[in-house]
């Protein structure tokens, strides 16, 4: 099976001829369907704009990216944003969602934007809400809802549209210990049922959760290696009303 993502010789330059800034700088990387990464570095490290490339939020300079045996080089904008709504689970540190929408709707709305019918549609949503422990609150809005169950949503809105990627920005930064730990052991369930993963993170204890680690400074990968996932304690976020 081709890999999701194939990053070969990627740059992003910023600047002119005085002064040039290179955010990532020749980087190769091979993500496989079904692993689980973790990308670290400092601030700087050029983690966050390697994040941007990976979610077709942004163009590298040069090189060549492959999603999914997709060359995103040869895609127009409207052929990017359809790659990312059809390709990419986005989550995100603020959750993103609707204030005044449902959580339903909210986990709806990457489908509207794809032309899914309004019945099939409702159907996979609240089956992904049930899937992240969240069946019995489908119809409350965020502010309704703790932190966790926020982010919940948000993952649920990710996987709703059934992506080949599951691209996840500093996901436990907003989360106190406890929702931290449902959200990772979400991310375990979710990886073990065959998703391909990659979460950005500086927090140790979120890398430690993933099969692999990749560690960035100055724009390059300085550590690319898998490690022994921990066990981890039954999912505590299934059918929790935390």
């Amino acid at each position: 099976m081709r890999p999701v993502v194939e990053l070969q010789s990627i740059s992003k330059v910023y600047g002119g001829a005085d002064v040039v800034v290179r955010a990532v700088d020749g980087v190769d990387l091979v993500v496989e369907r079904g692993d689980y990464l973790a990308v670290m570095g400092a601030s700087g490290s050029g983690k966050s704009t390697l994040m941007n490339i990976i979610g077709c939020l942004d163009a590298a300079t040069s090189g060549r990216y492959l999603l999914d045996g997709v060359d995103t080089r040869r895609l127009d904008e409207r052929r990017q944003a359809l790659v990312r709504n059809r390709k990419i689970g986005f989550i995100f540190q603020s959750f993103n969602l609707i204030p005044r929408t449902t959580a339903v709707s909210n986990v709806e709305l990457p489908m509207a934007y794809a032309g899914v019918r309004p019945g099939v549609r409702r159907e996979r949503a609240i089956r992904a809400l049930e899937q992240v422990g969240l069946g019995g609150r489908v119809h409350h809005l965020p502010s309704q809802l703790s932190g966790g169950q926020q982010q919940r949503v948000a993952i649920a809105r990710a996987i709703a549209t059934d992506p080949v990627l599951l691209l996840a920005d500093e996901p436990t930064g907003a989360l106190d210990s406890h929702s931290t730990d449902d959200v990772l052991a979400l991310f375990a369930d979710l990886n073990a049922d065959g998703r391909t993963i990659i979460v950005i993170t500086h927090e140790e204890e979120v890398a430690h959760h993933a099969k692999r680690v990749v560690r960035m400074r100055d724009g390059r990968v300085v550590a690319d290696r898998r490690v022994a996932a921990p066990s981890d304690p039954p999912p505590r976020w299934a059918g929790a009303a935390r």
